[in-house]
């Protein structure tokens, strides 16, 4: 009877967090007329391109940025200091890149909401500053960038406003980060400057164009939206790659298992959303800024509209053959930027609110009809979540949920399929799914 009773509890509390009433209501506090009017401002800087003027309180981006950090300050102030707001910056020379006109600093805004009770784990959502016009080093022609990427840097600041009236487990990062479109330069400051510290990251949300669905193919789409991830880490060892090789892993590196989380919680909250897993680090021969996090081993992903205008993208305003070209207010769409902040919303959220993935899951089942798991205890944690999937399949289609640290999947064949382990905390939340990362002997 006791065994029961401690089943039933388990299920409700899965039940509780598929169904939590807060990230229903962070869906409907994000606001569609705040991301309207503030990506308005940021466009109406004229031109926020990385070497553009740093005085002028009206026009480039010193003033785009001193408005964020006033925006985020203001956030603060209203959930009684609650966020810890601060410049973080780096110095690029002409010598570094050819796409570098002069030297200058690169400077990123950051807002940090510490977590009640793992304050050192961070999930981090980030949004670019800078935008372009046709030429990337020209910083005085207009370059409005309403969608790339004010859609993002405003998708940041409100996902801020909302979330900042709730209290997380683990810390969560704002971030507003510049000179991406000359070379990920503060991607790559705010990455190693994380490093530097220790922190320990749950993962990245990059935010790169959030408010287009009318494609240059023709398609109107205002649900689809893409998310891009890397297949392995870009720093794995050489007795990973080893082991990836002979026992599988080759979709399942910790930016996939980001992306599928991502995936499972918009598909549970927003099923009207269609999340599309994107199987590349970034478009075909482009780049963005959740690559410098990879570089360096971190988890990291890309969330971004599914259909492109590339008459609307890093190009001069104009019009031709009845086209109007350029990156301008009139063509984002608002709501669209809103339901895609909301999806950026409810996963920090989940993820902020989950205990810890565990760090070690061993696997086994040799020549046997059935699959052994074995993982560590982690902290903070009710019970856990195996997960299985055919090796085909994108997403963890199957789960078991259990409360032990081991337990085997009798008559499930281990080569037919591929399994993970989420540990589930009090509340119902889960971590991200970590894939076996030991063999079981």
């Amino acid at each position: 009877m006791k065994k029961l009773t401690l089943l039933c509890l388990a299920f409700s509390s899965i039940i509780a967090a598929q169904t939590d009433q807060k990230i229903y209501d962070i869906i409907n506090n994000v606001s569609e007329d705040r991301i309207k009017t503030d990506v308005k401002i940021l466009a109406d800087f004229g031109t926020r391109n990385t070497f553009s003027d740093t005085i002028s309180n009206t026009r480039g981006i010193g003033a785009a940025r001193r408005w964020i950090k006033k925006e985020f300050d203001q956030i603060s102030k209203e959930c009684k200091n609650c966020l810890s707001v601060f410049y973080q910056k780096d110095f690029v020379t002409i010598k570094m890149s050819n796409r570098v006109p002069n030297d200058a600093w690169i400077v990123n805004v950051i807002a940090i909401q510490k977590g009640t009770k793992y304050p050192n784990k961070f999930i981090i959502m980030t949004g670019d500053i800078d935008s372009r016009n046709s030429d990337g080093s020209d910083f005085t022609k207009d370059a409005p960038g309403a969608n790339d990427n004010a859609s993002g840097m405003a998708g940041t600041i409100e996902a801020a406003r909302v979330l900042s009236k709730y209290q997380f487990e683990n810390s969560i990062i704002y971030v507003g980060l510049s000179g991406e479109e000359q070379g990920l330069f503060g991607g790559t400051g705010f990455a190693k400057y994380v490093k530097d510290k220790g922190w320990e990251i749950i993962g990245v949300l990059n935010n790169d164009m959030i408010g287009n669905i009318t494609g240059v193919d023709g398609v109107i789409d205002n649900r689809a939206f893409r998310i891009f991830s890397e297949p392995v880490p870009a720093n794995e060892t050489e007795k990973e790659r080893n082991m990836r090789r002979f026992y599988g892993g080759e979709v399942d590196g910790i930016s996939r298992q980001l992306a599928r989380y991502i995936h499972k919680t918009t598909k549970s909250y927003m099923p009207e959303m269609n999340p599309i897993m994107i199987y590349r680090l970034d478009r075909f021969g482009r780049g963005g800024h959740h690559r410098p996090f990879n570089d360096l081993g971190f988890a990291g992903i890309r969330i971004m509209e599914a259909h492109e205008n590339y008459t609307q993208q890093h190009q001069d305003i104009r019009v031709e053959n009845g086209i109007k070209y350029g990156d301008i207010f009139e063509h984002v769409n608002f709501g669209y930027a809103k339901k895609l902040t909301a999806v950026n919303a409810i996963n920090l959220a989940s993820l902020a609110l989950a205990p810890p993935s565990p760090k070690e899951v061993a696997i086994g089942g040799i020549v046997e009809a059935s699959a052994k798991l074995k993982w560590d205890k982690v902290e903070g944690a009710k019970g856990y979540k195996i997960y299985w999937r055919e090796t085909t399949s994108p997403t963890w289609d199957y789960s078991r949920y259990v409360e032990n640290t081991e337990f085997t999947l009798e008559g499930i064949v281990i080569d037919n399929f591929y399994f993970g382990v989420a540990a589930v905390g009090e509340n119902g939340h889960e971590s991200i799914v970590v894939f076996p990362n030991k063999i079981l002997r």
